[in-house]
């Protein structure tokens, strides 16, 4: 039987990726994360961008929340990162609702403009 490809994630997917080795404050270990990089930029550099999902809710203004049938919590949109798929093989979850998607996107362009 042949090998089967690893998932290659998409903008909006939930992944479970491995956040470990973290520094201070960073989220660490094996975590779930919201993609907001495409597919294609995936495929063109092996490199995904997201952010982590906690279930641990503060009410910080750049939790978002999201609620799947396996995953319930807050995205962390001002924790984005970028990792190298091939290096942590990210196994899909689920897709995330289009307002969420969109809301995490915000706040991190709110946190890259400067705003």
């Amino acid at each position: 039987m042949g090998r089967v490809a690893p998932h290659i994630p998409d903008r909006g997917d939930v992944v479970w990726i491995s956040f470990s080795p973290r520094r201070g404050h960073e989220q660490k270990g094996r975590r779930p994360a919201l993609v907001l990089s495409t597919k294609r930029y995936t495929e063109r550099s092996s490199f995904m961008f997201c952010c982590p999902i906690t279930s641990r809710v503060k009410g910080y203004p750049f939790e978002v929340p999201l609620a799947l049938k396996a995953i319930r919590g807050v995205v962390l949109a001002d924790q984005a990162y970028t990792f190298d798929c091939a290096a942590r093989s990210p196994r899909f979850i689920g897709k995330a609702p289009d307002a969420v998607v969109q809301r995490v996107g915000e706040l991190v362009a709110m946190i890259a403009r400067g705003r």
